[in-house]
């Protein structure tokens, strides 16, 4: 048995009311305050990445309780049957954005970013894998084709199979971190797609917000700082534009199917290299571009042939937490 965040009905007139336009705003605005996120993160320079999971998550707890007790949900919050599937999905997930955010400090804003879109890639093998999916030979090869992007983005940054630097470089090990938090991202993918299969999306986001701030809480002894008002400023938005960005794109296929919104993640591509090159004087690479767009094609690819068999997963993207 399935338990839905919403009903079918209520989501079926909000379809027709609001129409896949709103459905892509609301995607692109939620990709924006991600954007914004990772940037506010990125800019803090010094503080160290678990504790950013703590500030993320906890902070991005105001807003979604908040708009949950003004639709009057809040209780579904906090309605869960599988109370160790949500601390597993913790663990999981704040391993994934610890690296993630590491991979930050020390990667450009539009690589790291474009090395993280491997996630729905990997999770296509992990279904195969674990799940026993039956994966056909058009899936496999686009996944193939997107890892083969992951490489040329990883390549140039892997500059000890050249014998030039060695493997400590900060760079490298960005690159690196950034690619073990995408195959952790695959792995928490997969755990919602468990979890919606009887648990409210409400109830998923706002567990694993709870549990990413707990679990953070234990990084202290390594390396924790007392930022400065700026520094604490930034992580504290940080979280609220995470919220708010969860709140959108739980809302965003509402009003149409993945097929029509998902394709729209990437344009956080675009904005992450014009912040980066704005604001932290990051210039791209031929081997960034070259390789992110062999990942955004493959993507779009996996998307759109899932939809068209039918395996619209729209339930368990909403549950998931960039």
């Amino acid at each position: 048995m399935t338990a839905p965040s919403a009903e079918p009905a209520a989501a079926t007139t909000k379809r027709d009311l609001g129409g896949p336009l709103r459905g892509i705003a609301l995607k692109i605005a939620s990709v924006c305050c991600f954007v914004v996120m990772a940037t506010m993160l990125k800019a803090t320079l010094t503080i160290p990445s678990g504790q950013m999971v703590f500030f993320r998550s906890f902070f991005a707890l105001l807003p979604v309780l908040g708009y949950l007790a003004w639709k009057g949900n809040l209780t579904r919050a906090f309605q869960t049957k599988r109370p160790l599937g949500h601390i597993l999905r913790g663990l999981i997930g704040v391993s994934s954005m610890s690296l993630g955010f590491f991979a930050l400090t020390r990667l450009p804003l539009p690589e790291a970013t474009a090395i993280g879109y491997a996630a729905p890639l990997i999770i296509v093998i992990l279904s195969a894998v674990l799940l026993h999916e039956r994966v056909h030979v058009f899936r496999w090869t686009t996944v193939l084709v997107g890892l083969a992007g992951v490489m040329v983005i990883l390549w140039p940054r892997l500059t000890v199979f050249s014998g030039e630097t060695p493997m400590g470089d900060a760079q490298s090990v960005g690159a690196l971190a950034s690619l073990a938090g995408a195959v952790l991202s695959a792995f928490a993918m997969l755990q919602v797609r468990t979890l919606v299969q009887t648990e409210r999306t409400e109830a998923i986001v706002t567990y694993f917000f709870i549990s990413a701030s707990v679990i953070s809480l234990f990084t202290i002894p390594f390396g924790w700082v007392w930022p400065t008002p700026e520094q604490a400023a930034l992580l504290v938005g940080a979280g609220f534009f995470g919220g708010i960005g969860q709140l959108l794109l739980t809302s965003c296929y509402r009003y149409a199917d993945m097929s029509v919104i998902a394709p729209f993640e990437y344009v956080s591509l675009i904005l992450t290299i014009i912040i980066g090159f704005v604001i932290f004087a990051d210039v791209p690479t031929a081997a960034m571009l070259i390789g992110a767009l062999i990942i955004v094609a493959s993507g779009i690819a996996v998307i759109l042939r899932e939809c068209y068999l039918g395996l619209d997963r729209a339930k368990s993207r909403q549950a998931n937490t960039p």
